[in-house]
């Protein structure tokens, strides 16, 4: 098929404020990940005929009787049936108590299993969720969350409370392993009730649906919602405090009580992950009784499943597109701005951990590193040198063009997706591989050197193949280039211990502000995009205390200007998000639920069989 027409077929149901809720995939359980599944019929959803009036009953003159208005019965409960089945390239084990879950784990529990405190909106504003309403007092200080009624843990562990809230985001703290569970500690207190040693700080439960934080110093709400939002790379929820207490966090992380419309049934490491439609869920009980995640990291097996309709959707690369559109009945959805592919260059650790020790793993002789924090240096300017010699060596619109077909613009600075109208024009990589060879005999590496690059495997869009074709770039510009292909469950405890020493293709999600994306490259923050600097630390430190929205535009400007002219670390493209949705499902009834996640499609729970 042309490319002109493949676009075509897409940009027909490219819908620009809709996050993708498709459905999915069907495989046998306790089969192998990439044997093929047997398919699941659907059960009978047609609504039942209404009633017909009751006529009204004689009347006699001592004792007139009112008439009763006909009414129509209501419609006959439907329960839930049939499977939906989803192909992933990862899933990862199954661990959804706070202190144990990280990514991709993440994508997935959040987006089916659980529910955080609010929701993403087209316009990147926060929705309800678990939190019904939340005011904020002008100074910035006092917060006031109203959540929920009569919401329901699974497990019969009984009605979500403000306690099981306040537990939920001190455990993700207490855990360590979420991008966030710094700033989580900072808000709630953390376990040791610390408040980052922020004066005046604290939290209160007023009653069993409403807590009263008082945050010592000013708190961006565009941070404090980050944290809490459902479906994101980001994510949080809310798990029963009860549940943890009675057998334990490990058990209860592996048949975990939380609150989405899926509960946990079954799981196999590497296999799949099987859930169950909740019954009377108090925002939407499922038509489809199971949804189950597979484990398949061959494409071409997804690609199978799904021509044979085992699979209801799937984790799909951008030049399957042809193939998925021969399917008969078969359509594409998808949004743009779905997600962006970075380049983090790690080891850049300057100055102090957090712990005010020497980072242990800082090499400067590392070609990117510098052996000198001072940006005056030469020693800095020539790691400089090296970094914009490396993004210059990439041709980010070819690989825009081949490996998305398309679906996709070329970005330079990352984490500044959804917010184009505010960047700086001058952020741009021209590809230009002569200059980078020279650039690279500037700084004192004619003959190259050698770097260990590492996708992260998270199912995002051609995630490794951008990944495969930066290391072949390199390798045009005398680079030695040791791809390292690992599931993303195994690199991250290196990146989150600033350990790793090499550079990592890292695809995330929109951010409800840039500054968000920058924290990532403070000492604090559990998640390292592998550069710590005196000057950013400062400079994004006081951004993230900011409520005046002029102000923060301008500082965020600044900060991203400092990452740009030092190159610290880059982007090479967003990509649109695109999902196959099979024959089986009705495409109209799949709502939008987020807008923030890229790794697996959202909003099984409103899927309808055609």
């Amino acid at each position: 098929m042309p490319q002109t027409a493949i676009k075509a077929l897409v940009s027909r149901h490219l819908t620009k404020a809709v996050v993708l809720l498709f459905v999915a995939l069907l495989f046998a359980c306790g089969s192998s990940a990439t044997a093929t599944p047997e398919s699941t019929s659907g059960g009978d959803t047609s609504a039942p005929s209404a009633t017909s009036p009751t006529s009204a009953p004689s009347t006699s003159d001592s004792a007139p009787t009112a008439v009763p208005q006909a009414t129509e019965a209501p419609p006959a409960k439907v329960a839930p049936a049939g499977t939906i089945n989803m192909g992933q390239k990862e899933t990862g084990i199954f661990e959804a108590h706070p202190s144990k879950s990280s990514s991709p784990r993440i994508q997935f529990t959040s987006s089916s299993v659980a529910e955080g405190l609010v929701t993403t909106n087209p316009d990147l504003s926060p929705g309800p969720m678990l939190a019904k309403s939340w005011e904020v007092s002008d100074d910035f200080l006092t917060w006031t969350w109203k959540f929920q009624e009569d919401v329901q843990f699974h497990k019969g562990y009984g009605e979500m409370t403000a306690e099981d809230v306040l537990y939920s985001y001190v455990q993700w703290n207490a855990g360590a392993l979420h991008a966030r569970s710094g700033i989580m500690g900072e808000y709630f207190g953390g376990e040791d009730g610390t408040f980052g040693g922020r004066e005046n700080a604290s939290v209160e439960i007023v009653d069993d649906h409403t807590m009263l934080v008082n945050t010592g110093e000013p708190w961006v709400p565009a941070q404090v919602f980050e944290f809490m939002r459902n479906g994101g790379g980001s994510s949080s929820w809310v798990v029963s405090k009860k549940q943890s207490e009675d057998i334990g966090i490990e058990e209860a992380s592996k048949d975990i009580a939380a609150t989405g419309p899926w509960e946990i049934q079954e799981h196999a490491s590497g296999e799949y992950w099987k859930m169950s439609a909740v019954e009377d869920h108090w925002r939407q009980t499922p038509s489809f009784a199971e949804l189950i995640y597979w484990t398949i990291p061959e494409e071409s097996a997804r690609v199978a499943g799904f021509q044979t309709g085992q699979l209801d959707s799937f984790d799909m690369a951008f030049d399957s597109l042809a193939t998925v559109e021969a399917v008969e009945g078969a359509m594409v959805k998808g949004f743009p701005n779905a997600g962006q592919a970075g380049l983090n260059f790690y080891g850049q650790t300057y100055g102090l951990d957090k712990d005010g020790n020497e980072y242990e793993f800082y090499d400067p002789e590392q070609a990117w590193v510098s052996s000198d924090l001072d940006t005056s240096s030469q020693a800095w300017q020539d790691a400089v040198t090296v970094r914009k010699a490396m993004n210059i060596a990439i041709d980010r619109q070819t690989i825009v063009d081949e490996l998305l077909s398309g679906f996709g613009q070329v970005q330079s600075v990352r984490d500044w997706m959804g917010h184009d109208e505010r960047a700086n024009p001058d952020w741009n990589y021209e590809f230009n591989p002569d200059l980078a060879r020279e650039m690279l005999a500037d700084a004192g590496y004619s003959d190259g050197f050698s770097v260990t690059l590492t996708p992260a495997i998270r199912g995002a869009p051609a995630e490794v193949e951008a990944c495969e074709a930066v290391a072949q770039y390199w390798e045009d510009i005398g680079i030695d280039v040791k791809l390292q292909n690992v599931p993303y469950a195994t690199i991250r405890p290196e990146l989150i211990t600033r350990k790793y020493q090499g550079v990592t293709c890292h695809t995330v999600g929109i951010r409800l502000s840039p500054i968000i994306g920058a924290s990532n490259y403070v000492t604090k923050s559990t998640f390292s995009y592998g550069t710590h600097h005196p000057w950013m630390e400062e400079n994004i430190s006081a951004a993230t205390v900011e409520v005046d929205p002029v102000k923060i535009a301008q500082m965020e400007r600044d900060i991203y200007d400092w990452i740009w002219e030092n190159s610290t670390s880059s982007s090479l493209y967003t990509h649109d998000g695109v999902w196959p949705i099979g024959a089986r499902l009705d495409p109209d009834s799949l709502k939008p639920t987020d807008f923030s996640e890229v790794r697996t499609a959202v909003g099984f729970e409103f899927a309808q069989e055609r």
